[in-house]
């Protein structure tokens, strides 16, 4: 029997979380309390979800940009609600270059107001319109309860920002990119199956108008954001006095949006997709889709997985060629098992002399005999079907544990393992109260059907709530 080297799931969701992490060497604690240093395995995780989400961004039209890390206290200061709602998590300069500044700078929660700061000068007419920009960088909001990946002091984002000449012109955008950017890179990519809705008035965030979020369920049943567009109507635009000249000759202020996804969507994918024997990476994510496994370099078995591994990687694959045949072939099975390849291809002497390959399935654990002559066209499908499957598990299993409740009680009761959709008339006010004491909250609102709502007010909504990372 093997040797359990991960904390059981069912024993200690957070502990296993954190095992993974740590031995499948992703990240370790930064020096200062709440920082992360990312390891190359999971840093390559990123750079492809970062590619997935840049060439989407960019088809929405929107370019890549860079504004400072610092910004000045002052510009906060000026929209009222959205200072308010960063005030806690600031982190703030007040002393450089050996002496006391004269205004203290702010460390970049996130940029709606230095970027506002340029649209004002950049925007002059209707023909300026509309700005779509971009931003990768870093942001840094103090935890308090810090945990890779999913809350920590610094990470790693992008921020888009956008001013429109109507506000009918950034609602469609901020949409545009949740659907097709945002939820087809979660669904069809990171293979989670979010939830889409609109986020109560109390959760909205700081500024905004209306947030739109994408909500995932982690394998402990509990909710993770993993993604948000925002409407913020002329707030920003009217405290930074973000103006143009529009087709009749009068002066108005823009409409614009803000959106963001960070390094926390690589958390949900460790928490959707792993299990009890480490990672499960969806092939689109996995730095390598492949594992050559050379079992012994006997009778030229070694040239011969060489030679597969650079056919397989001719053919597009991202590929390994693990011929590190000094340390024993079990070990180098698991480890990566933990790691999460999609696929490993053991070749050894007595394989080739029938010219065949096992392979092994990451998702399933499946091994199966392949005629060499066939592994091509077997690694492209089935390459195919564990992104299918990954995603087909993780709907499964939320749907699964999403219950439809009536009740306050209720709701709490099967929040303890998954969702619960309450209708939003039912627990709105005194309801959302009771269920904030037990660590509940209201993940997002749909209509009955799941669509969009227009309004908070619509009498037919539904409100999904959950506990939440």
């Amino acid at each position: 029997m093997k040797q359990a080297i991960l904390t059981p799931q069912d024993k200690d969701f957070p502990r296993w979380y954190q095992d993974v992490i740590t031995k499948a060497e992703l990240a370790e604690n930064g020096p200062v309390r709440g920082t992360m240093v990312i390891r190359p395995y999971a840093y390559r995780i990123w750079e492809l979800l970062q590619a997935e989400l840049d060439r989407r961004i960019k088809a929405a039209g929107a370019e890549n940009a860079y504004f400072p890390l610092f910004i000045p206290e002052e510009f906060l200061k000026r929209e009222a609600e959205h200072v308010e709602g960063f005030s806690p998590e600031l982190a703030v300069v007040t002393r450089a270059g050996g002496k006391q500044l004269e205004e203290p700078v702010v460390v970049r929660p996130t940029s709606e107001t230095i970027i506002n700061h340029y649209f004002s000068k950049w925007v002059q007419s209707h023909r300026d319109l509309p700005l779509l920009i971009n931003q990768w960088g870093n942001a840094v909001r103090w935890e308090m309860r810090p945990r890779l990946f999913l809350r920590t002091t610094e990470f790693l984002w992008q921020e888009g920002h956008t001013a429109h000449a109507t506000e009918q012109d950034a609602h469609q955008y901020a949409l545009n990119i949740f659907h097709n950017v945002y939820a087809d890179t979660m669904i069809h990519i990171i293979g989670v199956p979010i939830l889409r809705g609109r986020k109560t008035d109390d959760e909205r965030f700081a500024g905004a108008t209306i947030t739109w979020t994408c909500e995932g369920m982690m394998r402990d049943g509990k909710a993770l954001q993993m993604g948000t567009s925002h409407e913020l109507g002329q707030n920003f635009a009217k405290a930074f006095n973000t103006q143009y000249v529009n087709v009749e000759g009068e002066r108005d202020y823009v409409w614009q949006s803000s959106w963001g996804v960070s390094t926390r969507a690589v958390g949900g994918l460790i928490m959707v997709h792993g299990d009890d024997n480490g990672l499960r990476l969806p092939p689109a994510l996995a730095p390598y889709q492949v594992v050559i496994l050379l079992v012994r370099d006997d009778n030229g078995a070694g040239e011969r997985a060489a030679q597969l591994a650079d056919q397989l990687s001719a053919s597009g694959h991202r590929v390994h060629f693990d011929n590190r045949t000094d340390v024993s072939f079990g070990r180098r099975a698991t480890n990566w098992e933990l790691k999460g390849a999609p696929l490993r291809v053991e070749v050894g002497p007595r394989e080739l002399a029938e010219d065949r390959v096992t392979v092994v399935r990451r998702d399933t654990s499946e091994k199966q005999p392949v005629a060499i002559n066939a592994l091509g066209s077997h690694i492209k499908n089935t390459l195919v079907d564990i992104q299918r499957n990954l995603l087909a598990e993780a709907t499964k299993r939320r749907d699964e544990n999403t219950a439809e409740v009536k009740t306050v009680a209720e709701a709490a009761e099967a929040a303890l393992t998954g969702f619960a959709r309450i209708p939003w008339a039912t627990i709105r006010g005194e309801g959302v109260e009771v269920l904030h004491k037990t660590s509940v909250t209201v993940r997002c609102l749909q209509r009955a059907d799941g669509s969009l709502p227009d309004s908070p007010d619509d009498s037919d909504l539904v409100a999904t709530v959950g506990r939440a990372y």
